[in-house]
Protein backbone atom coordinates (compact mmCIF):
# COMPACT_ATOMS: atom_id res chain seq x y z
CA UNK A 1 0.00 0.00 0.00
CA UNK A 2 1.01 3.23 -0.11
CA UNK A 3 2.02 5.53 3.16
CA UNK A 4 -0.02 6.76 5.10
CA UNK A 5 0.13 10.20 7.00
CA UNK A 6 -3.04 10.17 9.09
CA UNK A 7 -3.95 6.81 8.56
CA UNK A 8 -6.88 5.19 5.78
CA UNK A 9 -9.27 6.77 4.21
CA UNK A 10 -11.66 3.98 4.99
CA UNK A 11 -10.67 0.96 7.50
CA UNK A 12 -12.72 -1.99 7.91
CA UNK A 13 -11.64 -4.48 10.85
CA UNK A 14 -13.08 -7.51 11.96
CA UNK A 15 -16.96 -7.11 9.92
CA UNK A 16 -19.39 -9.81 9.75
CA UNK A 17 -22.20 -8.60 8.06
CA UNK A 18 -25.30 -9.98 6.39
CA UNK A 19 -29.48 -9.38 5.61
CA UNK A 20 -31.14 -10.21 8.73
CA UNK A 21 -30.55 -13.78 9.57
CA UNK A 22 -28.65 -14.78 6.84
CA UNK A 23 -24.54 -14.28 7.01
CA UNK A 24 -22.75 -13.50 4.34
CA UNK A 25 -19.41 -11.69 5.19
CA UNK A 26 -16.51 -13.00 8.17
CA UNK A 27 -14.23 -11.49 9.93
CA UNK A 28 -13.62 -9.01 6.91
CA UNK A 29 -10.12 -6.61 7.01
CA UNK A 30 -9.67 -3.90 4.23
CA UNK A 31 -8.44 -0.65 4.00
CA UNK A 32 -8.54 2.25 0.78
CA UNK A 33 -5.79 4.75 1.35
CA UNK A 34 -6.37 8.14 -0.37
CA UNK A 35 -5.86 8.77 -4.22
CA UNK A 36 -5.94 5.13 -4.10
CA UNK A 37 -7.99 2.22 -6.88
CA UNK A 38 -8.38 -0.52 -4.22
CA UNK A 39 -9.95 -3.38 -6.32
CA UNK A 40 -12.41 -6.45 -4.87
CA UNK A 41 -11.80 -9.33 -7.08
CA UNK A 42 -14.12 -12.88 -6.51
CA UNK A 43 -16.60 -15.33 -7.70
CA UNK A 44 -20.32 -15.02 -8.08
CA UNK A 45 -21.48 -15.53 -4.49
CA UNK A 46 -18.04 -14.29 -2.52
CA UNK A 47 -19.63 -11.39 -0.83
CA UNK A 48 -18.61 -8.38 -3.15
CA UNK A 49 -21.60 -6.61 -3.10
CA UNK A 50 -22.73 -7.21 0.39
CA UNK A 51 -19.35 -5.53 0.88
CA UNK A 52 -20.05 -2.55 -0.16
CA UNK A 53 -23.79 -2.77 0.80
CA UNK A 54 -22.30 -3.21 4.31
CA UNK A 55 -20.24 0.30 4.01
CA UNK A 56 -23.32 2.23 2.53
CA UNK A 57 -25.64 1.16 5.34
CA UNK A 58 -27.35 -1.34 3.37
CA UNK A 59 -26.39 -4.72 5.09
CA UNK A 60 -26.16 -4.65 8.52
CA UNK A 61 -22.90 -5.26 10.48
CA UNK A 62 -22.80 -7.87 13.21
CA UNK A 63 -18.96 -7.53 14.17
CA UNK A 64 -16.61 -5.15 13.91
CA UNK A 65 -16.08 -1.58 12.71
CA UNK A 66 -16.39 0.90 9.95
CA UNK A 67 -14.23 4.22 9.87
CA UNK A 68 -14.38 6.71 7.48
CA UNK A 69 -11.39 9.31 7.99
CA UNK A 70 -11.49 8.63 11.46
CA UNK A 71 -15.22 8.29 11.93
CA UNK A 72 -17.35 5.01 13.21
CA UNK A 73 -20.00 5.05 10.51
CA UNK A 74 -20.88 1.09 11.42
CA UNK A 75 -24.61 0.68 10.71
CA UNK A 76 -25.05 4.05 9.96
CA UNK A 77 -28.06 5.27 8.21
CA UNK A 78 -27.38 5.40 4.15
CA UNK A 79 -28.04 8.97 4.15
CA UNK A 80 -25.80 9.28 6.82
CA UNK A 81 -22.63 7.67 4.94
CA UNK A 82 -23.35 9.78 1.79
CA UNK A 83 -23.29 13.00 3.69
CA UNK A 84 -20.18 11.50 5.13
CA UNK A 85 -18.66 11.51 1.50
CA UNK A 86 -19.14 8.10 0.40
CA UNK A 87 -20.89 7.44 -2.94
CA UNK A 88 -22.41 3.89 -4.07
CA UNK A 89 -22.57 3.29 -7.84
CA UNK A 90 -24.58 -0.33 -7.69
CA UNK A 91 -24.37 -2.77 -9.39
CA UNK A 92 -26.81 -3.18 -12.36
CA UNK A 93 -26.72 0.24 -12.62
CA UNK A 94 -30.35 1.27 -10.96
CA UNK A 95 -30.73 4.10 -12.53
CA UNK A 96 -34.49 6.23 -12.88
CA UNK A 97 -35.11 4.89 -15.79
CA UNK A 98 -38.64 6.98 -16.08
CA UNK A 99 -36.57 10.26 -15.88
CA UNK A 100 -34.54 12.27 -17.85
CA UNK A 101 -30.88 12.09 -17.80
CA UNK A 102 -30.56 15.57 -16.17
CA UNK A 103 -33.47 14.60 -13.51
CA UNK A 104 -31.27 11.34 -12.99
CA UNK A 105 -28.74 14.00 -12.06
CA UNK A 106 -30.51 16.73 -10.63
CA UNK A 107 -32.31 14.06 -7.84
CA UNK A 108 -28.70 12.82 -7.09
CA UNK A 109 -27.59 16.46 -5.86
CA UNK A 110 -27.28 16.40 -2.00
CA UNK A 111 -25.29 19.80 -1.52
CA UNK A 112 -23.05 18.46 0.10
CA UNK A 113 -21.04 21.09 0.18
CA UNK A 114 -21.43 24.54 -1.34
CA UNK A 115 -20.77 24.12 -4.99
CA UNK A 116 -23.98 24.39 -7.19
CA UNK A 117 -25.75 21.88 -9.40
CA UNK A 118 -24.22 23.07 -12.54
CA UNK A 119 -20.76 23.34 -11.41
CA UNK A 120 -21.02 19.60 -10.29
CA UNK A 121 -23.29 18.77 -13.56
CA UNK A 122 -20.58 20.15 -15.79
CA UNK A 123 -17.92 18.60 -14.26
CA UNK A 124 -20.33 15.14 -14.98
CA UNK A 125 -20.71 16.00 -18.53
CA UNK A 126 -17.19 16.90 -18.94
CA UNK A 127 -16.28 13.10 -18.09
CA UNK A 128 -19.22 11.62 -20.07
CA UNK A 129 -20.16 14.02 -23.00
CA UNK A 130 -22.48 12.07 -24.76
CA UNK A 131 -24.96 12.51 -21.54
CA UNK A 132 -24.54 16.34 -22.16
CA UNK A 133 -25.53 15.39 -25.85
CA UNK A 134 -28.65 13.54 -24.56
CA UNK A 135 -29.46 15.35 -21.43
CA UNK A 136 -32.97 15.57 -22.02
CA UNK A 137 -33.56 12.19 -23.58
CA UNK A 138 -35.43 9.38 -21.15
CA UNK A 139 -32.68 7.44 -18.98
CA UNK A 140 -34.50 4.33 -20.43
CA UNK A 141 -33.71 5.02 -23.97
CA UNK A 142 -29.92 5.08 -24.02
CA UNK A 143 -27.24 1.96 -24.39
CA UNK A 144 -26.34 -0.22 -21.29
CA UNK A 145 -22.86 1.80 -21.55
CA UNK A 146 -24.66 5.01 -21.47
CA UNK A 147 -26.47 3.86 -18.57
CA UNK A 148 -23.53 2.63 -16.89
CA UNK A 149 -22.15 6.63 -17.71
CA UNK A 150 -24.90 8.01 -16.33
CA UNK A 151 -25.20 5.76 -12.91
CA UNK A 152 -21.53 6.89 -12.41
CA UNK A 153 -22.16 10.83 -12.85
CA UNK A 154 -25.21 10.10 -10.86
CA UNK A 155 -23.01 9.36 -7.84
CA UNK A 156 -20.35 11.91 -8.63
CA UNK A 157 -23.30 14.66 -7.92
CA UNK A 158 -22.89 13.59 -4.22
CA UNK A 159 -19.14 15.18 -4.50
CA UNK A 160 -17.65 12.19 -2.82
CA UNK A 161 -14.68 11.18 -1.18
CA UNK A 162 -14.67 7.62 -2.05
CA UNK A 163 -16.56 6.27 -4.79
CA UNK A 164 -18.00 2.76 -4.88
CA UNK A 165 -18.24 1.03 -8.09
CA UNK A 166 -20.18 -2.49 -8.25
CA UNK A 167 -19.26 -4.59 -11.56
CA UNK A 168 -19.25 -1.40 -13.77
CA UNK A 169 -18.38 -3.50 -16.99
CA UNK A 170 -20.98 -5.54 -16.31
CA UNK A 171 -23.09 -6.53 -19.27
CA UNK A 172 -21.27 -4.10 -21.48
CA UNK A 173 -18.94 -4.67 -25.15
CA UNK A 174 -15.39 -4.37 -24.46
CA UNK A 175 -14.69 -1.21 -25.89
CA UNK A 176 -17.18 0.41 -24.04
CA UNK A 177 -15.65 -1.65 -20.50
CA UNK A 178 -12.33 -0.28 -21.62
CA UNK A 179 -13.80 3.16 -21.73
CA UNK A 180 -15.36 3.10 -18.38
CA UNK A 181 -12.18 2.21 -16.72
CA UNK A 182 -10.81 5.17 -18.41
CA UNK A 183 -12.92 6.93 -17.07
CA UNK A 184 -12.36 5.69 -13.75
CA UNK A 185 -8.43 6.21 -14.22
CA UNK A 186 -9.51 10.00 -15.00
CA UNK A 187 -11.01 9.95 -11.95
CA UNK A 188 -8.09 8.75 -9.91
CA UNK A 189 -5.75 10.59 -11.24
CA UNK A 190 -7.68 13.80 -10.35
CA UNK A 191 -7.69 12.58 -6.66
CA UNK A 192 -10.69 10.43 -6.27
CA UNK A 193 -9.93 7.50 -4.56
CA UNK A 194 -12.02 4.48 -5.57
CA UNK A 195 -13.12 0.83 -4.01
CA UNK A 196 -13.81 -1.05 -7.58
CA UNK A 197 -15.76 -4.42 -7.14
CA UNK A 198 -15.13 -5.89 -10.49
CA UNK A 199 -14.90 -10.08 -12.47
CA UNK A 200 -13.11 -8.50 -14.92
CA UNK A 201 -10.27 -9.55 -13.14
CA UNK A 202 -7.27 -8.13 -15.62
CA UNK A 203 -9.13 -4.49 -16.33
CA UNK A 204 -9.47 -4.06 -12.58
CA UNK A 205 -5.77 -5.10 -12.09
CA UNK A 206 -4.52 -3.00 -14.63
CA UNK A 207 -6.48 0.30 -13.59
CA UNK A 208 -6.13 -0.65 -9.08
CA UNK A 209 -3.17 -0.13 -6.38
CA UNK A 210 -3.88 -2.57 -3.89
CA UNK A 211 -6.47 -5.86 -4.21
CA UNK A 212 -8.37 -8.20 -2.34
CA UNK A 213 -9.68 -10.96 -3.49
CA UNK A 214 -13.20 -12.82 -1.59
CA UNK A 215 -14.06 -16.01 -1.60
CA UNK A 216 -16.99 -18.02 0.77
CA UNK A 217 -17.21 -14.83 2.47
CA UNK A 218 -13.70 -14.15 3.37
CA UNK A 219 -10.13 -12.23 2.41
CA UNK A 220 -8.26 -14.93 1.31
CA UNK A 221 -5.89 -13.11 -0.55
CA UNK A 222 -4.40 -9.69 -0.28
CA UNK A 223 -1.49 -7.57 -2.01
CA UNK A 224 -0.28 -5.10 -4.68
CA UNK A 225 -2.46 -5.17 -7.66
CA UNK A 226 0.40 -5.75 -10.11
CA UNK A 227 1.31 -8.94 -8.38
CA UNK A 228 -2.14 -10.32 -7.31
CA UNK A 229 -2.43 -12.19 -10.89
CA UNK A 230 0.25 -13.65 -10.31
CA UNK A 231 -0.20 -15.56 -7.41
CA UNK A 232 -1.86 -19.42 -8.00
CA UNK A 233 -4.78 -18.34 -5.16
CA UNK A 234 -6.22 -16.17 -7.56
CA UNK A 235 -7.13 -18.21 -10.22
CA UNK A 236 -8.00 -21.17 -7.85
CA UNK A 237 -10.69 -19.19 -6.36
CA UNK A 238 -12.27 -18.82 -9.72
CA UNK A 239 -12.03 -22.64 -10.13
CA UNK A 240 -13.90 -23.15 -6.90
CA UNK A 241 -10.40 -23.77 -4.95
CA UNK A 242 -10.32 -22.35 -1.58
CA UNK A 243 -8.03 -21.54 1.39
CA UNK A 244 -8.49 -21.20 4.96
CA UNK A 245 -5.44 -18.98 5.43
CA UNK A 246 -5.11 -15.15 4.71
CA UNK A 247 -2.68 -14.58 2.08
CA UNK A 248 -0.24 -11.30 1.33
CA UNK A 249 1.42 -10.48 -1.53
Amino acid sequence: MTSKTSGPLLKIEGLSSGYGRVGVLTDINLEADRQEIVVVLGPNGAGKTTLLNSISGVARATMGTITFEGRDITNARPETVVRAGLAHCPEGRQIFQRLTIEENLVAAHIGRSNRSFEDLRAEVFDHFPVLKEKRNGMASRISGGQQQMLAVGRALMAEPKLLMLDEPSLGLAPLIAHQIFRIILDLSREGMSILLVEQNVQLALECGDYAYLLNTGRVRLHGDAQHMAEHSALGDAYLGGATDDVLHV
